[in-house]
């Protein structure tokens, strides 16, 4: 009955909204692709017209540039702590757990890294399926690791009600475009900053037994803003100067028609047009717009539950929480992962409960897997998680053509 309770609370502000919302519509005003050049530019014309763009610096020199904390020798030391230097832990380093290509690891990545060496660091610590090193299968099937967190003073497990800490299972945050573009840092937005995080990683997934030095932390940030850490050079250049990136026009029909759901507009006639943008609006399509059915009904709301815990299809564990508030009264409910909410201690919040951090959609096609539990293995299953979603708590009904365009569009976000 619990489950019921909590499924009926996610559900009534957006299905209230959408019998309430207006018509309207629009689009953004994006011209169409230019054409392709006839003769594709060298290395050297690149590299000279990414200069040109960036004021006359090189990527690496902008950092240093721009960002006057960092130095071009923090640059340089960084690289080393980030990709080589364990601590005196486990044997991971920060590349372990994020790679070059996706700044997150796969199931796929597992496989293959287990198939070459079943000791790989990958599979020490929480990255094992007890938390002791024991066992690779969860790491295998879902690359989630084991996550512990500190439970408020206002809340408790039923199973355990004096338990002042819980372990998650939760996917690896993707390090594309997100230290130097998104403060909003990890899945709950527990950490306050790039260098907290970097010690909480060293400390928990790295099991150090040396603490990084403030200068060390310092470095390892650095690095995570040379040209390396963007999906592409508009992410780049949006990190240094006040260029957003704009949403690609598409070319193929699919995209084209794939686009209307991520423009930043009003809903109209079917609540289609601007439905993604609900949640994936501002300058890097990870916020919340005037027009979405749900709190906070503004922009910049940067946590939503999208029914990924609620559905809890990777069958993670289920837990009973009471969320006891300052009144007196209390929120009791089922889930596997109340995500903000442990941070906030706040279970009434809609913004809060069984909700997670909204993801940048740039370079999506690179970051799979997806949502905080990595159900999601590729963006055709992110598509059909939305069509259920919203088939529970709205008359919108995505196709299996709709879902092929949002793929096809989502594709071109680089």
């Amino acid at each position: 009955m619990q489950w019921s309770k909590s499924l009926s609370l996610w559900i009534s502000p957006w299905a209230l909204a959408f019998g309430l919302a207006a018509c309207g519509g629009g689009d953004s005003t994006d011209g169409p692709a230019s054409d392709l050049a006839a003769d594709a530019p060298t290395d050297a014309d690149e590299a000279q017209a990414q200069r040109e763009l960036l004021g006359g610096f090189a990527p690496d020199e902008l950092v240093a540039f721009l960002r006057p904390q960092f130095g071009l020798q923090d640059l340089v030391q960084g690289k080393r702590l980030f990709e080589r230097e364990t601590f005196g832990g486990n044997g991971r380093t920060c590349l372990t757990c994020h790679s070059r290509d996706s700044g997150t690891v796969s199931p796929a990545d597992a496989q293959r890294r287990f198939a070459a060496d079943a000791h790989d660091p990958l599979f020490a610590g929480d990255g094992s399926d007890d938390g002791q090193g024991h066992g690779a299968a969860r790491m295998l099937k879902d690359a989630t690791v084991l996550v512990r967190i500190a439970l408020p003073a206002n809340v408790t497990m039923d199973h355990d009600p004096l338990a002042r800490s819980v372990v998650l299972r939760r996917g690896i945050p993707t390090t594309l475009n997100t230290p130097a573009l998104d403060p909003v840092l990890m899945l709950d937005g527990r950490e306050p900053s790039l260098l907290t995080q970097a010690k909480s990683a060293i400390a928990d997934h790295a099991q150090a037994t040396r603490v990084p030095s403030p200068t060390e932390l310092t470095q390892i940030a650095a690095f995570q803003h040379t040209p390396q850490f963007f999906s592409s050079f508009p992410l780049l250049r949006f990190a240094f100067t006040t260029i957003k990136p704009q949403l690609p026009a598409g070319r193929t029909e699919a995209e084209q028609r794939g686009r209307r759901f991520f423009v930043d507009a009003a809903p109209s006639g079917d609540f289609k047009t601007g439905l993604c943008a609900g949640c994936h609006s501002g300058a890097m399509l990870n916020e919340t717009n005037e027009f979405i059915p749900a709190p906070p009904f503004d922009r910049g709301g940067r946590f939503q539950s999208v029914g990924v815990a609620e559905f809890n299809d990777a069958g993670n564990p289920v837990h009973h929480w009471e969320f006891r508030n300052t009144d007196g009264s209390s929120e009791e409910f089922d889930s596997p992962d109340p995500g903000r909410a442990l941070i906030t201690g706040d279970a009434r919040d809609a913004q809060a409960r069984n909700a997670f951090k909204i993801p940048s959609l740039w370079g999506v096609a690179r970051t799979a897997p997806y949502f905080h539990d990595n159900s999601a293995k590729t963006l055709e299953d992110v598509a059909r998680h939305y069509a259920r979603f919203f088939a529970a708590i709205s008359p919108i009904v995505l196709s299996e053509q709709d879902q092929q365009d949002m793929v096809a569009y989502m594709k071109l976000l680089k």
